[in-house]
């Protein structure tokens, strides 16, 4: 008897949904390139080794290039997505430029849909910048959070000059997702 695909949203993830460069939102070495580097835990603290980081967020100036940007598009050609799958140890890596604001009172943040097995839809989430502090503390969303969960939307400064943004799907210091 062979084995059938699950009903959830995993582990299947990596025949279709991943390629090469994805992860590469801008290429290594862009002007303003970040790399946030995460690990992707379950509600036990395990790793997901077959999960799908996603990612969306505006370019430099705060606008997406995109037609229903009120603003209209910035005309950088910024595409403003990525997507990696986790490695055998739960861990993604997206390089990408810091958002700017988007002009509605949210501080810059970058938009993530995480896929993974027992998961039956995505769940969505938010990566905001260390070095916000201003912004994040009147940000509609975070301001809204008790202090210990806004904390878990909060990417941590790296020792390699980048960022870290763990997520962790349940449990004691779960991520913050939001309903959508």
């Amino acid at each position: 008897m062979s084995a059938t695909p699950s009903q959830t949203v995993g582990p299947f993830l990596s025949i279709g949904l991943t390629w090469t460069d994805g992860h590469l939102v801008v290429p290594e070495g862009s002007p303003g390139a970040v790399r946030i580097t995460g690990v992707l835990a379950d509600g036990a603290g395990a790793v997901v080794p077959d999960g799908l980081i996603e990612t969306w967020q505006a370019d430099a100036e705060g606008r997406f290039d995109h037609p229903d940007d009120p603003r209209g598009a910035s005309g950088s050609g910024f595409g403003g997505f990525g997507r990696c799958a986790t490695d055998p140890e739960g861990r993604f890596t997206i390089v990408t430029v810091k958002p700017g604001a988007v002009g509605d009172g949210q501080a810059p943040h970058i938009a993530v849909s995480v896929f993974a097995r027992g998961l039956l839809d995505r769940v969505v989430t938010r990566i905001y910048f260390p070095d916000e502090a201003a912004a994040n503390a009147t940000d509609p969303l975070l301001s809204s959070l008790p202090a210990e969960r806004a904390a878990t939307l909060v990417a941590a400064p790296a020792s390699d000059g980048g960022l870290t943004f763990d997520i962790r799907l349940q449990g004691e210091g779960e991520t913050v997702f939001l309903a959508v």
